[in-house]
């Protein structure tokens, strides 16, 4: 897990090393192990690297195969890597390190730009070929690693941070108004290729991208499941499913277990971090670390689940670590989860994570979170709405149970030239929902969540509070394998027991019930749900700042009735209307966008 960076030139100069060291330089807390540069006429990487796998400095990046006319930069891990350095050592190629990078540059030779079909684990990487000056970039198939572009016709700038394109310099920071309207109305998500700047895209998840030397390149979008019934499993059982699904959670729990270093479990005492320590416990793990974190109560709402979280560390005999976190840090550690966000996230678990990311980091570098298992097995409460719905009446059943606010609301809280008249979030779900498969509108709906929304949301939250302590987080229920045997999966087994039922059906022999049959939990911040004092100041101060009303997003009269009742406005979902109008600002305000 790392942090890369780089540029290619079209133009015919030499690529901007000073630039890519700025780029670099932001990404400290991805890599805090070790730095590395290298330029070789239009094209320089640059690297942060966290020490996983092959913690010798054979492993260093930007790494150069002299041999092969290959170097690569690389976030993420293979964790099949073992496996696929043993066949390609079998089709005679010589390795030089231990490390999954040196695979990534053997596959890519060996196999082209399909190695990514081989390939089980989570990566961003990019490859420059030496006799070609061709740059192959290329993303996993859930997006769990992130790769930031910025290109004009002079050259192509990347990196696994927007904040570091930022650095680097030349980027339009003027807002893309079809971000805009997503933030405000698509639940804060951004889909791919629009972020909130107009000069900064991101690379789609499950892509692989081809730059020529002059600039022209090709997409080839190489993983998509279809979440449509498979004959083959026309006579299945809910046992059937049960036993499938559980032998591939098991699988993924033990591949992500690779590693030269002990790996922990962030448990928050929900289903699905309980059920990969019971799993790891089956596959034999002792003395297993373990991290919970809890807040101070705030109007009336409790700021831990501590009672769930023990329960299983007592049940499986785990090392664990409870992190209370006093009121006096929670306020700081607002600015500093919003500097640390590649884009603005409106969830609150943003700041949780990222002060229980600093924890963690003290005692292990990696952990495996309970991330996906809602996406990928209904966990949420918009599913069951949506399994009596006709498929044509999918858009409009979806959009009333997730979308913020709808297009028609949109005058009353935005100023008119961030305006856009079409409605870009309803237009992409439409798009979306079109697609050929996705046979129910349970289906539809998990394939957008999966794809799309986990990628842009729960993940990307993940990835960069962790990240902004150089601890790795590994997402068991994203194993691709997994993935596509629930998406063939009935909805109905999914939406079982309040949803998720075929997971809980799999915990039922493996760990407490008081566990499995609890309300669905989430990692509580009451002070900022529930905005008071020095946090609604903080707020004020946002939305009140004369960045603020320079750039003019929000009209004035909306941003003082939301000031008047800070906690009586709330989005389809619950989220605060007033924190996800000052996120956006603090966010901007941070990154020093005009």
């Amino acid at each position: 897990m790392c942090g890369l960076s780089g540029e290619l030139r079209f133009d015919g100069r030499g690529a901007d090393v000073d630039a890519v060291v700025r780029m670099t330089a932001t990404m400290v807390p991805r890599g805090p192990d070790g730095a590395g540069v290298w330029s070789s006429g239009p094209v320089a990487f640059g690297h942060r690297r966290l020490k996983i796998i092959d913690l010798s400095e054979r492993g260093a990046q930007p790494m150069v195969d002299s041999e092969l006319g290959l170097t690569t930069a690389f976030n993420g891990c293979i964790y099949n890597y073992q496996e696929l350095r043993d066949e390609l050592a079998a089709a005679g190629y010589r390795f030089f390190s231990t490390s999954d990078t040196e695979v990534i540059a053997k596959a890519y030779h060996h196999w082209g730009t399909r190695c990514v079909d081989h390939f089980a684990g989570m990566f961003a990487f990019a490859v420059a070929e030496r006799d070609t000056g061709r740059l192959v970039l290329a993303r996993d198939r859930l997006g769990i690693k992130p790769l930031y572009l910025a290109a004009d016709a002079e050259r192509l700038r990347f990196a696994s941070t927007l904040p570091a394109l930022l650095a680097g310099g030349g980027v339009s920071s003027d807002i893309d108004l079809v971000a805009f309207h997503h933030y405000l109305s698509f639940h804060s998500v951004v889909p791919a290729p629009h972020t909130i700047l107009a000069g900064v895209r991101k690379l789609p998840a499950a892509t692989v991208r081809v730059v020529e030397p002059d600039g022209t390149w090709t997409d080839e979008v190489y993983w998509s499941p279809s979440f449509t019934r498979d004959p083959a499993h026309a006579d299945w059982t809910a046992r059937d499913w049960r036993d499938a699904i559980a032998e591939k959670l098991r699988v993924a729990v033990r591949r992500r277990m690779v590693a030269d270093v002990p790996v922990g479990v962030l448990l928050s005492g929900g289903l699905d971090s309980s059920l990969i320590v019971a799993l790891l416990a089956e596959a034999g793990q002792h003395g297993l670390a373990t991290f919970s974190v809890g807040f101070e109560a705030a109007g009336g709402e409790s700021g831990d689940e501590f009672a769930y979280s023990d329960i299983i560390a007592r049940h499986f005999e785990t090392d664990h670590h409870q992190i209370r976190v006093p009121g006096s840090r929670l306020l700081p550690a607002v600015d500093a989860a919003v500097a640390a966000m590649s884009e603005p996230m409106v969830s609150h678990d943003c700041v949780a994570f990222y002060l229980l990311s600093q924890e963690v980091s003290r005692h292990v570098k990696v952990v495996q979170s309970g991330q996906g298992a809602d996406e990928v097995f209904a966990g949420y409460s918009w599913y069951p709405p949506l399994a009596g719905v006709a498929r044509d009446q999918t858009v409009d059943a979806y959009l009333r149970v997730f979308a913020d606010r709808p297009h028609r609301d949109m005058p009353a809280m935005v100023e008119p030239h961030h305006l856009i008249e079409a409605d870009a979030s309803r237009h992409f779900v439409a798009s979306h929902f079109a697609r050929p498969g996705a046979e129910t509108s349970v289906d539809a709906a998990l394939r957008l969540d999966s794809t799309v929304m986990l990628v842009d949301d729960p993940v990307k939250r993940v990835d960069n509070m962790t990240m902004a302590a150089g601890l790795e987080a590994r997402t068991p229920f994203l194993d691709h394998e997994l993935v596509e045997l629930a998406a063939a999966c009935p909805p109905e087994f999914k939406l079982a027991s309040g949803g998720k039922g075929v997971l809980k059906d799999i915990g039922r022999p493996l760990m407490p019930v008081d566990v499995i049959d609890r309300p669905k939990g989430y990692f509580p911040v009451p002070a900022i749900r529930h905005l008071d004092g020095p946090f609604l100041d903080r707020v004020r101060d946002a939305l009140t700042d004369p960045a603020a009303k320079s750039r003019g997003l929000f009209r004035p009269a909306w941003i003082q009735a939301m000031l008047a009742a800070p906690n009586d406005n709330r989005t389809t979902l619950g989220a605060n209307a007033l924190w996800q109008a000052a996120l956006l600002e603090m966010w901007l305000q941070t990154q020093g966008v005009t």
